[in-house]
């Protein structure tokens, strides 16, 4: 029996399908759909719609051929662990590694916003201080068996999904019949300001990495195979079941702003703020801090359970220490936890006190994590189809429109943070003999 067969049995199956559904849900709603989204609205314009289009199809057959892995290999507990029988251990090192960075570095950029939107409503009170009493509380709920984990993300993921419905309604309502002093807007906003297309195509290929970095999180499905009860079972259904989810709470809010507020007048912290402050909903200010809140904590917790559940496989399969893979008496990965969570500390001080850009520049790093994780994914199902014989026409368009997307972003994004990225992979990629060879004597 392997290490990581052995892993797979010590760790409790307690997640549920409704837990594991908000998980995906809670790491892809965050702060990149009620703040993020202004960014890609000021790049693309309206045409940011075909943006989210394209990148929920592009998901759509990333979750699939998750889903059909996961069917595939029962034991594994992550998904770095449904590639390495398929694309070998580099793959398997350099994936899980690469994951793990891009949740610290979320993770340190949501806790930090977290104490921004904190200091709206206690302004006599550090932002510092306020972010370390946010990660403190996170590292102290992850302490906790994983249901406990998975309840607290179903209920801050449904406070997400809910306003998001209510907006949806709301926007509709405005959109076709209009309310009160507010007259049916229609859809002339979306051609009125400089067109569909205001910032040409190259606006929209801009747009595409805050998209992508946007629908992360998803794959969170792929790290929970090891908790959930019946995962061969639960897993492939959630995977496809999140989809149509994404695809309603994303493109449809977005065609709503667009088409209610002219693109180019839209607050720059939340387009949301600014669209319950036009049809005049009291507090509107104060229900989007709250919402946003609530977005980044579920964001930062859901990362919390990433990047611990990574290194703790990672260690398990020889590619960390193995310090990390010891468990609590609750089955919970503490060490890999701990590690993880130091990490979030010295991204908290790097957000507050580097120069300027300084944390700008490191979170270029997630986004392109995350589509260096699809295609990866992508691979792994294509070369799995392959063996067995069969077709995967989808996740083979789906893996060239990420490499598109990808070269396209690189090219149009600043030197700087393409140097940042680079330096991190190469670090990476380095460390593949080192890492092991420590994790090795350590076991000694």
């Amino acid at each position: 029996m392997s290490r990581e067969q052995r892993q797979d049995e010590v760790l409790a199956r307690s997640l549920k399908a409704r837990h594991i559904m908000m998980i995906a849900l809670g790491g892809a709603i965050g702060a990149g759909m009620f703040k993020g989204s202004s960014s890609s609205i000021a790049m693309a314009g309206p045409s940011v719609i075909l943006s989210y289009v394209v990148g929920g199809i592009i998901l759509l057959f990333v979750m699939q051929g998750l889903a059909q892995l996961a069917l595939q290999n029962s034991k594994a507990a992550t998904f770095r662990e449904l590639m390495e029988p398929i694309l070998g251990r580099f793959t398997s090192y350099f994936a899980g590694w690469n994951y793990w960075l891009a949740w610290v570095l979320v993770m340190s950029a949501e806790v930090a916003t977290a104490g921004m939107f904190l200091n709206h409503w206690f302004p006599s009170v550090p932002l510092w201080l306020l972010s370390l009493i946010v990660s403190l509380g996170i590292t102290l709920l992850n302490l906790f068996q994983v249901n406990v984990f998975g309840e607290t993300e179903f209920w801050l993921t449904g406070v997400k999904i809910l306003t998001l419905v209510l907006f949806i309604i709301i926007g509709g309502v405005l959109l076709f019949t209009g309310v009160g002093d507010h007259p049916a807007t229609g859809f002339s906003h979306l051609t009125d300001s400089g067109g569909f297309f205001p910032n040409g195509l190259s606006g929209l290929a801009q747009s595409m990495l805050v998209v992508m970095f946007s629908f992360g999180g998803t794959e969170m499905i792929g790290m929970t195979l090891g908790e959930t009860e019946d995962a061969e079972k639960v897993v492939p259904r959630a995977a496809r079941g999140v989809i149509v989810r994404i695809l309603v709470f994303y493109v449809l809010p977005i065609l709503v702003i667009t088409s209610l507020v002219p693109w180019n007048q839209l607050d720059d912290n939340s387009p949301f703020v600014t669209v319950f402050t036009a049809i005049g909903i009291p507090y509107a200010g104060d229900l989007m801090n709250f919402v946003m809140l609530t977005a980044v904590l579920s964001a930062a917790n859901t990362g919390m359970y990433a990047a611990s559940r990574m290194l703790y496989t990672q260690a398990g399969a020889g590619q960390a220490p193995r310090f990390f893979a010891k468990l609590s008496a609750r089955k919970v990965p503490v060490r890999a936890m701990l590690m993880s969570t130091s990490f979030l500390y010295i991204g908290v001080i790097i957000a507050f006190f580097a120069k300027g850009n300084t944390f700008d520049l490191l979170m270029v790093i997630p986004g392109f994590a995350i589509m260096i994780v699809w295609m990866l994914l992508l691979v792994t199902h294509i070369k799995s189809a392959r063996n067995a014989g069969t077709s995967a026409t989808g996740s083979l368009l789906a893996l060239i429109a990420l490499i598109v997307i990808f070269v396209g972003v690189l090219l149009t994004s600043p030197l700087s943070g393409t140097l940042v990225l680079a330096a991190a992979l190469v670090l990476i990629a380095l460390s593949y003999k080192l890492i092991p060879r420590l994790a090795s004597n350590n076991n000694k």
